[in-house]
Order: C-alpha cells, then structure tokens, then sequence
C-alpha cells in the first residue's frame, strides 16, 4: 500500500513514466562524476534484480524524491535516498524512508543497513531522528573494471 504524506504519495517506481525525472533528480542532488554511478544504468541494474525496491515520492506527476533498497535475505540496505532541493524539510524524506523500510519488513528483513559518505556527513542527524545509529564498522569496497 503506498505511503502518503499531504499531497505526496510513494509508490514503486514505474520506469516507462519515471525514468528521465529520477535521472535527471539523481544528476541534480548527487552530481555523480563515476561512469558506474551513470544514473541510467544504476536504473537499469536495479530493474534487473526484478525486487520492486525503487521507490518514488510523487507530487501530482512529478518525482520530487527516490530510494532504492535492497535485501539479501540476512540484511537490507537503504540507497540513494534523494528529495529535490526545493522539496526537503517537509516530510518526504522521512516518508520514503519508511516505506522502504515496510517493504523490507514485510519480506522478512530484522536489520537495515546504509552508508553515508563521509562529505555527507551532515545527514547522519537526519537517520538518527529516524532511528538509526552509527555502528562501529569499517565499510570496505572493491571495485572491477567494466568488460566492453
């Protein structure tokens, strides 16, 4: 069932009409440089999981905000949380986060993870206000070439 705040609804991403405004939201909070975070083939490797764990904050039409999820069976993990600049501080935040944390509840999931990197560190106040903590682990990441 889909969450709503006034005047936002959150819903599972639909990429025939969502597509070019998630890109274009992503490019304007994320400003992503990496060609592996290109932001149409992050959408298309998602969709190819086939997990309906994209999710959409919509005002009327327009996508004003996103977070995908994913679960592994053991944990979830919280990514790409995004609220257009003119659209923060009102909630929509907060609404797609738990959203995404029923859909991972409702497929078992006790424990969700996400990162936070470090030149964002001023959002760890706004996880903290939704319950979650900074634990003591250190992230570790390996990454392969792209085959042509």
């Amino acid at each position: 069932m889909p969450h709503s705040t006034p005047s936002i609804s959150v819903q599972v991403y639909d990429n025939a009409t969502q597509r070019a405004q998630v890109i274009a939201l992503w490019k304007t909070v994320f400003g992503y440089d990496s060609p592996h975070n290109e932001p149409s083939l992050v959408i298309d490797q998602k969709l190819a999981v086939k997990d309906d764990l994209m999710f959409v904050a919509l005002a009327g039409d327009k996508v004003v905000g996103t977070i995908t999820a994913g679960y592994d069976g053991h944990r979830g993990w919280l990514y790409s949380l995004a609220v257009l600049p003119e659209h923060r501080h009102g909630g929509i935040g907060s609404a797609l986060v738990r959203h995404a944390e029923q859909a991972l509840l409702s497929r078992g999931c006790l424990k969700i993870n996400l990162q936070v990197v470090e030149s964002n560190s001023q959002v760890v106040a706004f996880y903290q206000t939704l319950g979650y903590a900074v634990e003591p682990r250190v992230s570790m990441g390996k990454r392969f070439k792209a085959e042509s």
